[in-house]
């Protein structure tokens, strides 16, 4: 499997969708993607039925890490949210769980959605020491550990960008700009910073509606679409059922579904009943 360093070094730019769970995995691999996103927001709505308010735990973050790595050869960017109170174990257990990174964000916890009013975030030197525990605790010198940045709508912009290039100098891998508000926003972390930077192009936040392109022409060299797929998926079992409730039947839906022989080649079934017959 290709670890990011190798990936960043091959592509001007990661396109890094997210997975919420060992089948969605399969699809996007099938689609071609390079690498997987495991959103910390999307194990507690998908998994547990909570908002992403700091409910869930390492264990079910691993738990989860260690399904979607088990079932994909792609290199899995896993949302550590702040740590989980010991960055360092964090590390530890989802570099055996078979993550391909992590980030770590500087928030207080209990965290907040980056995008939404009301997160606090944690002094500089505090997230520092975090970033420098978190990389020394890794085993494995290619698994890849990025720094979030929560600040720019807490203190400001200017605090964002010089939290960044601290946390660069702490050893972070790569800085994920959260929330960011322009092209222009974006240009200066890239042209501040000897990293790469990361987009996270989620919907309904912060954040305008850039293309990979753009962020490919800015000199971002990572995108991540944490739940556009679970989004979707959600309105698509709303609307199943509906109709189901109301036509008492799915057949007006047949043409919408995956078929089972569409299941049947993602899975590999056929070859797999062969290694169970025998």
């Amino acid at each position: 499997m290709k670890s990011f360093t190798q990936l960043l070094k091959e592509q001007k730019i990661i396109v890094i969708p997210g997975a919420f769970n060992a089948a969605s995995g399969l699809i996007a691999k099938e689609t071609g993607f390079s690498a997987l996103y495991l959103s910390g927001s999307g194990i507690a709505t998908g998994c547990f039925g909570l908002p992403d308010l700091g409910f869930t735990t390492l264990n079910d973050v691993v738990i989860e890490t260690q399904r979607l790595s088990k079932a994909v050869d792609l290199p899995t960017l896993v949302d550590a949210d702040t740590g989980f109170g010991n960055e360092a174990e964090a590390v530890k257990q989802l570099e055996l769980a078979g993550a391909g990174g992590i980030h770590i964000e500087d928030q207080v916890f209990p965290k907040r959605c980056g995008h939404r009013p009301g997160k606090e975030v944690i002094s500089l030197d505090e997230m520092v020491i975090k970033i420098k525990n978190a990389c020394a605790a890794r085993t494995n010198s290619n698994f890849f550990i990025i720094a979030r940045v929560d600040s720019r709508h807490v203190n400001s912009f200017d605090d964002a960008l010089s939290r960044a290039i601290k946390y660069q100098d702490a050893g972070a891998d790569a800085i994920f700009a959260e929330a960011l508000e322009s092209k222009d926003e974006y240009k200066k972390f890239v042209d501040s910073l000897k990293i790469p930077v990361l987009a996270n192009m989620t919907e309904f936040g912060k954040t305008p509606y850039l293309s990979v392109y753009e962020f490919e022409s800015l000199g971002v060299r990572m995108v991540i679409f944490p739940l556009t797929a679970f989004r979707r998926m959600m309105k698509a079992t709303e609307e199943v059922y509906r109709v189901i409730k109301k036509e008492g039947s799915q057949k007006s839906l047949l043409n919408h579904l995956q078929t089972r022989e569409e299941l049947y080649r993602l899975l590999d079934y056929y070859e797999k009943e062969k290694q169970v017959k025998h």
